[in-house]
């Protein structure tokens, strides 16, 4: 996407070029400011990339592993039972097919700004900026989240230290982190993975353990698979309560997003992208299916998170005494690289929507080391700001908090609708086969869809999830009021196709 000035409208168009550049072979931005003022303009809008085959992987692999699986899994567990394996497995199918979606048109158009720039261009630029700025506040709102349960985490080794000490401190070094070179945010998302993987695989191992040398963790229940469907049946609150339990489902798959803007500053993004993409269905059975299938097995499934973290009891039935401890831990890292991932992609996001003209042109300003430094900070005043609010407001925090399942299930309908019209386009056009196909088109894709839409008709059915819909709507209000703001700053610029 090359961002031009109106008075060059009528010349001779060059040929458009990536505004991602190389670390340090930026591509000349179109303009009459001369060779040296395009590269110093460029210099200042262009990201840099950085990201190598194993920094996309981890980032991939990370993506799904975060509190909605250490803590939050319990809750869906207590909605359906046993059957929400089932419910992993449907789910992960239509995240895979949204994943591949958006890694077909990432590799098509590998420009920062992804699925947002995408919708800009096929749908519309009202799609763009709802797509987008969703996007960029679903962030936002699990980011203020994941910095407040980092402090209530520090509380229990620090009970009598004041929360804002930690918050500050949290939210200062993911600012650094995201501030320097996006090589130095790529190590750091791949050794807290690692710490995140590692208690998984522990937690799989020992529990596997546990039901092949029968080990009760239970008084009256033996370790077995069969505790899967002989405690109350498969579906033990029927078909309502397995469909209830989607609501959860799908909100731990949150942030897989964030593989797709990744692209924009992949060093080989046409091997990268589809590599960390083809992992989702391993990803999902492993990290969702087996853990929750272990746990299941080992406990009763209607007492499981009573006592905490289902990770805590299988760390407590292993006989490690620190079991809370290690927990802490894991939690510990899994809130940071959350936050770290949520910062990273709303700021990019924003830096895309910039690009377009959908957002402040200061947000497409980049530091000396490649980084939209105005977007970064943008989201640390957020952070900061959202914590002072949940701290006065704690009520309406969790209502607003509630958008984050609707924005969420928004942002992956419009990456399907806009993949479905690019396959629709690029057939008129003749194109030739996208070097990363969807496969099982379309039937595939407009299942996804249904069933995405399905998932979105049902946060009103059940009264946990009716208020999500109803601020989902007024969030969507909120968005066609401000859209014509943005004239002034779409008056700016031309935005020419992409290529």
């Amino acid at each position: 996407m090359v961002v031009r000035c109106r008075t060059e409208r009528h010349h001779h168009r060059p040929p458009r070029r990536n505004t991602v550049s190389q670390e340090n072979n930026p591509s000349p931005r179109w303009g009459g400011k001369g060779a040296a003022g395009d590269v110093a303009e460029n210099a200042r809008t262009s990201l840099r990339r950085g990201l190598t085959l194993r920094h996309i992987r981890f980032i991939a692999l990370g993506s799904a592993i975060g509190t909605g699986l250490f803590l939050g899994s319990a809750d869906a567990i207590q909605f359906a039972g046993p059957s929400v394996l089932l419910a992993y497995i449907i789910g992960g199918a239509a995240v895979f097919m949204v994943m591949r979606a958006m890694g077909e048109m990432a590799l098509v158009h590998p420009v920062p700004g992804s699925f947002a720039d995408y919708a800009t261009e096929y749908l519309g630029r009202w799609a763009g900026f709802v797509t987008g700025w969703s996007f960029a506040f679903e962030m936002a709102l699990v980011a203020v989240a994941d910095v407040t349960a980092f402090s209530l985490y520090m509380k229990f080794w620090f009970p009598t230290t004041p929360s804002w000490i930690w918050i500050v401190s949290v939210v200062a070094i993911i600012m650094a982190v995201n501030l320097t070179k996006v090589k130095v945010y790529g190590e750091v998302e791949f050794w807290l993975t690692l710490v995140k993987v590692g208690a998984i695989v522990a937690m799989i191992v020992g529990g596997l353990a546990l039901i092949v040398f029968g080990i009760q963790l239970h008084q009256e229940i033996q370790p077995s698979v069969t505790n899967l469907w002989e405690q109350g049946g498969f579906f033990p609150h029927g078909f309502s309560g397995f469909l209830a339990c989607f609501t959860v489902v799908m909100f731990a798959f949150g942030g897989v997003e964030n593989i797709g803007i990744t692209a924009g500053e992949a060093e080989d993004p046409e091997k990268s992208i589809p590599g960390a993409i083809n992992t989702v269905p391993v990803r999902i059975l492993l990290f969702y299916v087996l853990t929750m299938g272990v746990i299941m097995s080992l406990y009763p499934w209607s007492s499981i998170g009573d006592g905490g973290s289902p990770f805590v009891q299988i760390f407590s039935g292993l006989g490690i005494p620190a079991a809370a401890h290690i927990l802490n831990v894991v939690v510990l890292t899994a809130a940071v690289s959350a936050i770290n991932s949520d910062i990273y992609g709303a700021g990019r996001m924003l830096y895309g929507l910039a690009q377009r003209g959908l957002a402040p042109r200061s947000f497409s300003r980049v530091s000396s080391r490649g980084t939209p430094s105005m977007t970064v900070a943008a989201m640390g005043i957020v952070l900061v700001a959202g914590v002072l609010v949940n701290h006065f407001f704690e009520n309406a925090f969790l209502y607003v908090a509630t958008l984050v399942t609707f924005a969420t299930v928004l942002v992956w309908v419009m990456i399907l609708v806009t993949h479905l019209t690019m396959r629709r386009r690029r057939s008129r056009e003749g194109s030739g086969p996208s070097p990363f196909p969807t496969p099982w088109w379309p039937a595939a894709s407009w299942l996804a869809l249904a069933f995405m839409i399905g998932v979105v008709v049902l946060l009103g059915f059940f009264e946990d999830t009716r208020m999500s819909l109803m601020i989902g709507a007024v969030w969507v209000i909120l968005l066609a009021l401000a859209y014509p703001l943005t004239r002034r700053t779409r008056e700016a610029v031309d935005p020419t196709e992409i290529r």
